[in-house]
Protein backbone atom coordinates (compact mmCIF):
# COMPACT_ATOMS: atom_id res chain seq x y z
CA UNK A 1 0.00 0.00 0.00
CA UNK A 2 1.32 3.32 -0.71
CA UNK A 3 1.92 5.69 2.00
CA UNK A 4 -1.29 8.04 2.30
CA UNK A 5 0.30 11.60 0.86
CA UNK A 6 2.29 9.64 -1.66
CA UNK A 7 2.28 11.75 -5.02
CA UNK A 8 2.72 8.67 -7.23
CA UNK A 9 1.56 5.27 -7.02
CA UNK A 10 3.37 2.21 -9.03
CA UNK A 11 1.48 3.37 -12.44
CA UNK A 12 2.68 6.91 -11.86
CA UNK A 13 6.30 6.00 -11.38
CA UNK A 14 6.09 3.46 -14.68
CA UNK A 15 4.30 6.51 -16.20
CA UNK A 16 7.48 8.88 -15.24
CA UNK A 17 9.78 6.32 -16.28
CA UNK A 18 8.41 6.45 -19.64
CA UNK A 19 8.22 10.14 -19.88
CA UNK A 20 12.24 10.10 -18.63
CA UNK A 21 13.23 7.52 -21.22
CA UNK A 22 11.15 8.91 -24.14
CA UNK A 23 13.81 12.14 -23.91
CA UNK A 24 12.46 14.87 -21.99
CA UNK A 25 14.08 16.20 -19.02
CA UNK A 26 13.73 15.22 -15.53
CA UNK A 27 13.13 18.19 -14.36
CA UNK A 28 10.48 19.15 -16.70
CA UNK A 29 8.89 15.88 -16.08
CA UNK A 30 8.87 15.88 -11.96
CA UNK A 31 7.29 19.19 -12.60
CA UNK A 32 4.56 18.04 -14.20
CA UNK A 33 3.98 14.97 -11.72
CA UNK A 34 3.98 17.38 -8.75
CA UNK A 35 7.06 15.57 -7.27
CA UNK A 36 11.03 16.85 -6.48
CA UNK A 37 13.42 16.32 -9.01
CA UNK A 38 15.62 14.03 -6.03
CA UNK A 39 11.92 12.19 -5.81
CA UNK A 40 12.12 11.53 -9.47
CA UNK A 41 16.00 10.57 -9.60
CA UNK A 42 15.12 8.38 -6.62
CA UNK A 43 12.60 6.37 -8.79
CA UNK A 44 14.67 6.77 -12.18
CA UNK A 45 17.50 5.11 -10.51
CA UNK A 46 15.27 2.18 -8.58
CA UNK A 47 14.12 1.52 -12.13
CA UNK A 48 17.34 0.84 -14.02
CA UNK A 49 18.71 -1.01 -11.05
CA UNK A 50 15.66 -3.53 -10.73
CA UNK A 51 13.36 -2.98 -13.31
CA UNK A 52 9.40 -3.22 -12.53
CA UNK A 53 9.91 -4.47 -9.13
CA UNK A 54 12.21 -1.05 -8.13
CA UNK A 55 9.04 0.79 -8.84
CA UNK A 56 7.11 -1.05 -5.55
CA UNK A 57 6.66 0.73 -2.60
CA UNK A 58 8.47 -0.87 0.26
CA UNK A 59 9.12 -0.76 3.89
CA UNK A 60 9.80 2.31 5.94
CA UNK A 61 10.77 -0.07 8.99
CA UNK A 62 14.51 0.02 9.63
CA UNK A 63 16.94 -2.91 8.98
CA UNK A 64 18.13 -2.65 12.51
CA UNK A 65 17.22 -1.20 15.99
CA UNK A 66 20.33 -0.97 17.86
CA UNK A 67 18.72 1.65 21.05
CA UNK A 68 15.73 -1.18 20.84
CA UNK A 69 14.99 -2.39 24.73
CA UNK A 70 16.80 -5.86 25.02
CA UNK A 71 15.02 -9.12 24.63
CA UNK A 72 15.11 -9.66 28.23
CA UNK A 73 13.86 -6.54 29.67
CA UNK A 74 10.96 -6.82 26.90
CA UNK A 75 9.81 -10.09 28.59
CA UNK A 76 9.96 -9.07 32.30
CA UNK A 77 7.57 -6.23 31.05
CA UNK A 78 5.67 -9.04 29.23
CA UNK A 79 5.33 -11.44 32.24
CA UNK A 80 4.44 -8.09 34.66
CA UNK A 81 1.50 -7.39 32.37
CA UNK A 82 0.58 -10.74 31.87
CA UNK A 83 0.75 -12.18 35.66
CA UNK A 84 0.07 -8.86 37.61
CA UNK A 85 -2.31 -7.16 35.12
CA UNK A 86 -0.01 -3.77 35.37
CA UNK A 87 -0.44 -1.38 33.46
CA UNK A 88 3.05 1.07 32.22
CA UNK A 89 2.88 3.74 34.68
CA UNK A 90 3.40 0.81 37.30
CA UNK A 91 5.49 -1.44 35.12
CA UNK A 92 8.20 1.31 34.29
CA UNK A 93 9.11 2.10 37.67
CA UNK A 94 9.77 -1.18 38.45
CA UNK A 95 12.01 -1.54 36.01
CA UNK A 96 13.16 1.57 35.58
CA UNK A 97 11.48 2.43 31.98
CA UNK A 98 10.00 5.31 31.13
CA UNK A 99 5.91 4.68 30.41
CA UNK A 100 5.99 5.49 27.15
CA UNK A 101 8.51 2.71 26.22
CA UNK A 102 7.08 0.34 28.65
CA UNK A 103 3.76 0.93 26.71
CA UNK A 104 5.69 0.36 22.81
CA UNK A 105 6.62 -3.04 24.49
CA UNK A 106 3.02 -3.73 25.00
CA UNK A 107 1.55 -2.88 21.69
CA UNK A 108 4.28 -4.22 20.11
CA UNK A 109 3.35 -7.58 21.80
CA UNK A 110 -0.49 -7.32 21.66
CA UNK A 111 -0.76 -6.89 25.48
CA UNK A 112 -1.47 -2.90 25.50
CA UNK A 113 -5.29 -3.61 26.29
CA UNK A 114 -6.24 -6.12 28.76
CA UNK A 115 -9.84 -6.68 26.83
CA UNK A 116 -6.99 -8.31 24.59
CA UNK A 117 -6.16 -10.86 26.98
CA UNK A 118 -7.98 -13.81 29.08
CA UNK A 119 -7.80 -12.21 32.47
CA UNK A 120 -7.69 -15.49 34.08
CA UNK A 121 -4.58 -16.82 32.56
CA UNK A 122 -2.86 -13.43 30.73
CA UNK A 123 -3.06 -15.36 27.21
CA UNK A 124 -3.41 -13.75 24.53
CA UNK A 125 -6.64 -13.82 22.73
CA UNK A 126 -6.17 -15.32 19.19
CA UNK A 127 -7.99 -13.13 16.84
CA UNK A 128 -9.05 -14.46 13.53
CA UNK A 129 -12.03 -13.67 10.63
CA UNK A 130 -13.03 -16.75 8.36
CA UNK A 131 -11.86 -16.19 4.59
CA UNK A 132 -15.88 -16.43 3.32
CA UNK A 133 -19.44 -15.59 4.18
CA UNK A 134 -20.92 -17.98 5.40
CA UNK A 135 -18.55 -20.70 6.51
CA UNK A 136 -18.80 -19.78 10.29
CA UNK A 137 -22.08 -18.01 11.79
CA UNK A 138 -21.64 -17.36 15.95
CA UNK A 139 -25.24 -18.16 17.54
CA UNK A 140 -26.44 -16.77 21.23
CA UNK A 141 -28.84 -15.72 23.61
CA UNK A 142 -29.07 -12.89 25.47
CA UNK A 143 -31.64 -12.22 28.30
CA UNK A 144 -33.35 -9.19 29.13
CA UNK A 145 -35.70 -8.01 31.89
CA UNK A 146 -38.98 -7.34 30.56
CA UNK A 147 -40.43 -3.84 30.84
CA UNK A 148 -43.94 -3.51 32.91
CA UNK A 149 -46.14 -1.30 30.94
CA UNK A 150 -45.75 2.27 31.94
CA UNK A 151 -42.31 1.64 31.89
CA UNK A 152 -39.77 0.90 34.71
CA UNK A 153 -37.14 2.60 37.09
CA UNK A 154 -35.72 4.50 34.12
CA UNK A 155 -38.84 6.12 33.10
CA UNK A 156 -40.53 6.34 36.76
CA UNK A 157 -37.31 6.67 38.46
CA UNK A 158 -36.09 3.85 40.93
CA UNK A 159 -38.15 4.07 43.84
CA UNK A 160 -40.88 4.20 41.57
CA UNK A 161 -40.08 1.56 39.23
CA UNK A 162 -40.12 -0.93 41.87
CA UNK A 163 -43.22 -0.36 42.67
CA UNK A 164 -43.97 -1.32 38.81
CA UNK A 165 -42.36 -4.97 39.27
CA UNK A 166 -44.78 -7.62 38.40
CA UNK A 167 -42.38 -10.35 37.96
CA UNK A 168 -43.33 -10.32 34.42
CA UNK A 169 -40.28 -12.74 33.51
CA UNK A 170 -37.74 -12.13 30.50
CA UNK A 171 -37.26 -11.48 26.99
CA UNK A 172 -34.96 -14.21 25.03
CA UNK A 173 -32.95 -12.16 21.88
CA UNK A 174 -31.75 -15.01 19.54
CA UNK A 175 -28.94 -13.52 17.35
CA UNK A 176 -26.69 -15.14 14.91
CA UNK A 177 -23.77 -13.26 13.74
CA UNK A 178 -21.65 -14.25 10.50
CA UNK A 179 -18.03 -13.98 11.04
CA UNK A 180 -16.84 -12.87 7.93
CA UNK A 181 -19.11 -9.88 7.24
CA UNK A 182 -20.63 -9.56 10.49
CA UNK A 183 -24.29 -9.44 8.99
CA UNK A 184 -26.81 -10.00 11.94
CA UNK A 185 -30.39 -11.70 12.52
CA UNK A 186 -32.07 -11.54 15.63
CA UNK A 187 -35.40 -12.36 16.93
CA UNK A 188 -36.90 -11.87 20.45
CA UNK A 189 -38.66 -14.82 21.84
CA UNK A 190 -40.18 -16.18 25.75
CA UNK A 191 -37.59 -18.72 25.43
CA UNK A 192 -34.74 -20.70 24.89
CA UNK A 193 -35.73 -24.17 24.37
CA UNK A 194 -34.50 -26.31 21.85
CA UNK A 195 -37.56 -25.93 19.67
CA UNK A 196 -37.09 -22.58 19.57
CA UNK A 197 -33.38 -22.52 19.28
CA UNK A 198 -33.90 -24.70 16.32
CA UNK A 199 -36.67 -22.66 14.69
CA UNK A 200 -34.38 -19.84 15.00
CA UNK A 201 -31.80 -21.18 12.86
CA UNK A 202 -33.93 -22.11 10.16
CA UNK A 203 -35.21 -18.42 9.97
CA UNK A 204 -31.63 -16.99 10.82
CA UNK A 205 -30.35 -19.21 7.76
CA UNK A 206 -33.11 -18.25 4.94
CA UNK A 207 -31.94 -14.41 6.02
CA UNK A 208 -28.35 -15.00 5.15
CA UNK A 209 -29.56 -17.07 2.06
CA UNK A 210 -31.89 -14.13 1.03
CA UNK A 211 -28.88 -11.64 1.89
CA UNK A 212 -26.43 -13.54 -0.54
CA UNK A 213 -25.40 -16.17 1.85
CA UNK A 214 -25.98 -18.85 0.37
CA UNK A 215 -24.92 -21.38 2.36
CA UNK A 216 -23.63 -21.77 6.35
CA UNK A 217 -20.86 -24.05 6.33
CA UNK A 218 -20.24 -24.30 10.62
CA UNK A 219 -22.76 -22.90 13.84
CA UNK A 220 -20.40 -21.96 16.67
CA UNK A 221 -22.38 -21.83 19.90
CA UNK A 222 -22.19 -21.89 23.87
CA UNK A 223 -22.27 -25.08 26.17
CA UNK A 224 -26.06 -24.59 26.59
CA UNK A 225 -27.99 -28.21 26.60
CA UNK A 226 -29.87 -27.22 23.51
CA UNK A 227 -27.25 -26.99 21.47
CA UNK A 228 -24.89 -29.79 23.22
CA UNK A 229 -28.40 -32.22 23.43
CA UNK A 230 -31.34 -30.96 22.00
CA UNK A 231 -32.61 -33.45 19.04
CA UNK A 232 -34.28 -30.45 17.01
CA UNK A 233 -31.06 -28.28 17.26
CA UNK A 234 -29.37 -31.17 15.76
CA UNK A 235 -31.90 -32.03 12.98
CA UNK A 236 -31.77 -27.67 11.70
CA UNK A 237 -28.10 -27.88 10.86
CA UNK A 238 -28.88 -31.21 9.04
CA UNK A 239 -31.46 -29.59 7.29
CA UNK A 240 -29.13 -25.91 6.35
CA UNK A 241 -26.35 -28.58 5.78
CA UNK A 242 -24.14 -26.90 8.90
CA UNK A 243 -21.91 -29.25 10.83
CA UNK A 244 -22.09 -27.81 14.73
CA UNK A 245 -19.92 -26.72 16.90
CA UNK A 246 -19.22 -25.35 21.02
CA UNK A 247 -16.94 -23.29 22.61
CA UNK A 248 -14.80 -24.64 25.32
CA UNK A 249 -16.36 -24.29 28.62
CA UNK A 250 -15.91 -21.11 30.43
CA UNK A 251 -14.38 -19.79 27.28
CA UNK A 252 -17.19 -17.16 25.90
CA UNK A 253 -13.98 -15.14 23.87
CA UNK A 254 -14.42 -18.08 21.53
CA UNK A 255 -17.93 -16.75 20.35
CA UNK A 256 -16.95 -13.13 21.05
CA UNK A 257 -18.42 -11.56 18.11
CA UNK A 258 -21.67 -12.43 18.56
CA UNK A 259 -20.94 -11.64 22.57
CA UNK A 260 -20.10 -8.37 21.32
CA UNK A 261 -22.91 -7.94 18.99
CA UNK A 262 -25.02 -8.40 22.16
CA UNK A 263 -23.32 -5.79 24.03
CA UNK A 264 -23.72 -3.10 20.84
CA UNK A 265 -27.68 -4.50 20.82
CA UNK A 266 -28.28 -3.77 24.56
CA UNK A 267 -25.86 -0.23 24.20
CA UNK A 268 -27.66 0.65 20.87
CA UNK A 269 -31.25 -0.67 21.32
CA UNK A 270 -32.29 -2.11 24.83
CA UNK A 271 -30.21 0.64 26.52
CA UNK A 272 -30.93 3.27 23.90
CA UNK A 273 -33.75 5.36 25.66
CA UNK A 274 -36.39 4.61 28.64
CA UNK A 275 -39.34 2.68 26.97
CA UNK A 276 -43.21 2.85 28.19
CA UNK A 277 -43.87 -0.79 27.81
CA UNK A 278 -41.82 -3.91 26.40
CA UNK A 279 -43.96 -3.99 23.49
CA UNK A 280 -42.19 -0.93 22.41
CA UNK A 281 -38.53 -2.07 22.86
CA UNK A 282 -39.27 -4.96 21.20
CA UNK A 283 -40.65 -3.09 18.26
CA UNK A 284 -37.18 -1.01 18.03
CA UNK A 285 -35.39 -3.95 17.02
CA UNK A 286 -36.24 -4.26 13.93
CA UNK A 287 -34.53 -1.04 13.18
CA UNK A 288 -31.43 -1.25 14.95
CA UNK A 289 -31.03 -4.16 12.73
CA UNK A 290 -31.28 -2.21 9.50
CA UNK A 291 -29.15 0.28 10.88
CA UNK A 292 -26.50 -1.87 11.80
CA UNK A 293 -26.05 -3.85 8.60
CA UNK A 294 -26.83 -1.53 6.34
CA UNK A 295 -25.70 1.83 7.94
CA UNK A 296 -23.51 1.44 10.74
CA UNK A 297 -19.95 1.93 10.74
CA UNK A 298 -18.61 -1.37 12.10
CA UNK A 299 -14.19 -1.29 13.00
CA UNK A 300 -13.39 -4.17 11.98
CA UNK A 301 -15.06 -3.73 8.42
CA UNK A 302 -12.48 -0.26 8.10
CA UNK A 303 -15.66 1.85 9.33
CA UNK A 304 -17.87 0.27 6.57
CA UNK A 305 -21.30 -1.65 7.26
CA UNK A 306 -21.34 -5.14 7.58
CA UNK A 307 -23.91 -5.77 4.13
CA UNK A 308 -20.78 -4.25 2.42
CA UNK A 309 -18.74 -7.73 2.91
CA UNK A 310 -21.46 -9.52 1.46
CA UNK A 311 -20.75 -11.34 -2.39
CA UNK A 312 -23.84 -10.43 -4.44
CA UNK A 313 -26.20 -8.81 -1.69
CA UNK A 314 -29.28 -7.89 -3.18
CA UNK A 315 -29.24 -4.55 -5.04
CA UNK A 316 -25.05 -5.28 -5.96
CA UNK A 317 -23.66 -6.02 -9.15
CA UNK A 318 -20.21 -7.62 -7.88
Amino acid sequence: MSHRNARLTVFGRRLLVDRVRSGRPIAHVAAEMGISRTTAHKWLRRFVAEGEPGLRDRSSRPHTTPHRTPADTETRVCRLRQDRKLGPARIGPILGLPSSTVHRILTRHGLHRLTFMDRPTGQVIRRYERDRPGELVHVDVKKLGRIPDGGGHKVLGRRAGRATRDGRGFDYVHSAVDDHTRLAYSEIHSDEKVATCAGFLARAAAFFHAHGIERIERVLTDNAWAYRKGLAWKQALIQIGATGKLTRAYRPQTNGKVERFNRTLLEERAYLRPYTSNDERTAALDGFLHTYNYHRCHTALAGQPPITHVNNAPGQYT
